[in-house]
Formats: structure tokens, C-alpha cells, sequence
């Protein structure tokens, strides 16, 4: 998941509607990028072969590739115009609702995000589809004072907008900036650098002491629904859980990312998710995040509770991904099938050796 390695290449099909009507469907066409979410070259490929902007709503199917990678993806898709319909062939129509569908898989949905989206900025030009499956919809939209993000999540995430604003109240380097907010969507700012999937000893001292010393500033009253998963304290608070604190969601400039699966819990579910992504750092981890923690709690244990931690860390996702698959449409569970068990396995064999 995110680490550098060897990807199959995609094509796609792509189930074509349009203002006027269902069109068909387009033979496969390859494009750039592996990864099923990622819709940005699809939407430049059917430029190029339709002559129209287009959306891409959901997944429809995946034959071949790896999960999330590669293979024969069909999508249903929205033509913003009359397409040249001379590279389309009849199909099926792909149905019109389905349990679970979320709004942006809807037609017309992603035009209604942009829409108040430009309620709040100036685009100077048009929006770019980057990413959208069951979990999130995200745009970058060009503005005179550089790109921002809009981003649309279901309505089991947390409200990012209100998350990132509580972190910002006491570290706003090391967030986003929100430029808008409503439920489940928000506008960002722009957060530079590249990502964080080659995690540097740097990156690590650069950001988990300022997120332990946020989350330590946030300790008290809930804010958040608390994880499924509790633990001994270790003479550790609960307080705010990014939920999903891999290095793919951090950037080099320091600034952390996606903040949709927060929750309120013990601040070792953290550490033992980058743990994991990271297991030549554990050890440097280990000691940059204890160390940040007895800075600020001189009489706790934070590296007992990490030893706690790494197993409740796969027991949480193992139910997150399970809440995942029970929300969203029968089409999209292909991405999260597999991550309840595998989760269960990986809390086994920390137990077992």
C-alpha cells in the first residue's frame, strides 16, 4: 500500500452519460497511472478520444491487475457535452441507484461539489478530477493564488474541516489550511512538498513531536466518537487520533493530510500505524515519539503502551475497514474486501510470534 514497487498497468472502459442520455461505452483504453482512484488520466484520455469534459461517477468492475492496481477497470462516467459517439458502442446502461451510492457517484454530483466550492474561490480555470472512489471525491481547482483541493467524504467520516481547525489552534504548520467547510466536504489550502513514502529519520523528527505535542494540548473532553478499541492509558490521554497515520499521508514540508478517519483514542494507535508502514524505523520511532510523550507526561510509559498499541492498531482498522464494506455500494467493496481479515491476521501473528 503505497510503497514503491512494480504495478500492472491499467485500461478502462469507460460507460459513457451524457446531458441527453445514456451513450454506450468505450473500447478499453490504456492510460498512465495503475491505481483504480486515480481519475485524472482517464478524464484527459476521454478528452482526447470524446472531445468533452467528462467525470468519472464509480467503479463498475475490475478484471485482472491486483487491488487497487491495474487490469481492465470499467467506469461509469459523465459527459459534460455531446460526445463524439463515433468511438462508443451500445451497452447496457449501469444503474441508475444503488444501496449506499454516495452523492458524487451520482450524476451530476461532481458539478454540485464545484459548484459551492466556487461559492468560496475564484478558479481561473477548470477543475481537475484527481481521485474518487467509495472513501473520498477530490478536485484541484487552479485559483490565482495557486491550486486548492476539494474534497467530498461519506458521511461515516469524521467532519475534516472541524479536525483540522482544532490542530491548527495549536500547530497550524502542521495542517492545511480550510477555506471552507460544510458537511462532508471541505476546501483546502494547498499543502506543499511531495509525499512521505520514503520516510526519512528527518521526517520523523520533524513531525511526530509537534502531533504529540498537539495531541497532548487536545487531551480532555471527547470531541470525536472514541475508537472501538480502547487501552490501558500507561498514564497516556485519550485524545484526537488522525486514525490513519501512514507516511503517504504526510508531506515533506511537514504537513499532515487526510484527517477524515480521526477519531478519539489512545495516541499510540498512531505511532503503531507508521510503525507498521515503517518497520526498519520502529526502533527510531519508538524513541522520537516515547521521548515526545515524556516531555510532556514525565510520569507516563509510552513504551509499554506501544507494545499494547500495535496489536489494538490492527484491531482498530480491522474494524474500520469491516464499517467500510457495510457503507458503501456492492461495486466499490472490491478495494476493502480483503482488509477486515488481513488486519485479524496481522493482530494473530504480533500474539502468536
Amino acid at each position: 500500500m503505497g510503497l514503491m514497487q512494480e504495478r500492472p498497468d491499467r485500461s478502462i472502459v469507460a460507460l459513457v452519460s451524457t446531458p441527453g442520455g445514456f451513450a454506450g461505452r468505450t473500447a478499453p483504453i490504456p492510460v498512465e497511472t495503475p491505481n483504480w482512484n486515480h481519475v485524472e488520466p482517464v478524464n484527459q484520455a476521454l478528452r482526447d478520444l470524446l472531445g468533452v469534459e467528462t467525470s468519472v461517477l464509480r467503479l463498475v468492475s475490475a478484471e485482472g491487475g491486483r487491488v487497487p492496481f491495474g487490469g481492465v477497470v470499467t467506469y461509469h462516467v459523465e459527459a459534460h457535452g455531446e460526445p463524439d459517439r463515433t468511438h462508443l458502442e451500445p451497452a447496457d446502461e449501469p444503474d441508475r441507484d444503488a444501496e449506499h451510492r454516495l452523492p458524487w457517484a451520482r450524476l451530476g454530483g461532481p458539478a454540485e461539489l464545484i459548484a459551492w466550492a466556487d461559492t468560496a474561490v475564484t478558479r481561473t480555470g477548470p477543475a481537475v478530477q484527481v481521485r474518487t472512489w467509495n472513501l473520498s471525491n477530490v478536485h484541484r481547482l487552479p485559483t490565482a493564488d495557486g491550486p486548492v483541493w476539494l474534497k467530498a467524504v461519506p458521511p461515516f467520516f469524521a467532519d475534516e474541516g472541524a479536525v483540522i481547525k482544532a490542530v491548527a489552534a495549536h500547530d497550524p504548520t502542521l495542517v492545511p489550511e480550510v477555506l471552507a467547510s460544510a458537511p462532508g466536504r471541505v476546501l483546502l489550502s494547498q499543502a506543499e512538498g511531495g509525499n512521505c513514502w520514503d520516510l526519512t529519520p528527518d521526517l520523523v523528527e520533524l513531525v511526530v513531536p509537534r502531533w504529540v505535542a498537539v495531541q497532548n494540548a487536545l487531551a480532555g473532553e471527547p470531541r470525536l466518537p472514541p475508537s472501538v478499541v480502547p487501552m490501558p492509558s500507561f498514564g497516556l490521554p485519550e485524545t484526537l487520533v488522525h486514525g490513519d497515520f501512514h507516511p503517504g499521508n504526510w508531506r515533506s514540508s511537514g504537513v499532515v493530510i487526510d484527517w477524515s478517519d480521526a477519531v478519539w483514542g489512545h495516541p499510540a494507535l498512531d505511532v503503531a500505524r507508521l510503525m507498521a508502514f515503517r518497520p526498519e524505523l520502529s526502533e527510531m520511532i519508538s524513541r522520537v515519539w516515547s521521548e515526545a510523550w515524556l516531555s510532556h507526561r514525565p510520569s507516563s510509559r509510552p513504551f509499554e503502551a506501544l507494545e499494547v498499541a500495535r496489536r489494538a492498531s490492527h484491531l482498530h482498522l480491522a474494524v474500520r475497514y469491516q464499517e467500510f464494506l457495510d457503507n458503501i455500494e456492492e461495486s466499490e467493496r472490491i478495494y476493502h474486501r480483503d482488509d477486515p481479515a488481513n488486519e485479524l491476521r496481522a493482530a494473530l501473528r504480533l500474539v502468536t510470534g
